[in-house]
């Protein structure tokens, strides 16, 4: 599964989502092809190549071309809380069988 995490700079907070999403997909075991973490800009522009997104809450509108393709957009409240995007692949994604 290609993955992208993505917040406003694209530097620390995407960095730590990014160990959120990684740790919450060993426990669901969903592998992971290929994760990348970036800013809002270079995401929107290149979130077609990935099967799903996550993103802060407030930037889950800026993916919606991706969304209409067929990309995953998971919007998080809490970037750091590993458990909270676990629950949302749970609810969110037929990641989980």
């Amino acid at each position: 599964m290609k993955v992208l995490v993505s917040c406003a700079n694209g530097s620390g907070t995407s960095l730590m989502m990014m160990r959120s999403v990684k740790k919450a997909f060993e426990r669901l075991n969903i592998p992971i092809t290929n994760i990348e973490h970036t800013s809002i800009a270079e995401g929107t522009s290149t979130a077609k190549q990935y099967d799903v997104v996550f993103t802060p809450m407030n930037f889950v509108s800026m993916f919606d071309d991706a969304k209409s393709k067929g990309v995953v957009v998971v919007g998080v409240k809490n970037v750091l809380s590993d458990k909270e995007i676990e629950q949302r692949v749970r609810e969110e994604t037929d990641f989980v069988k």
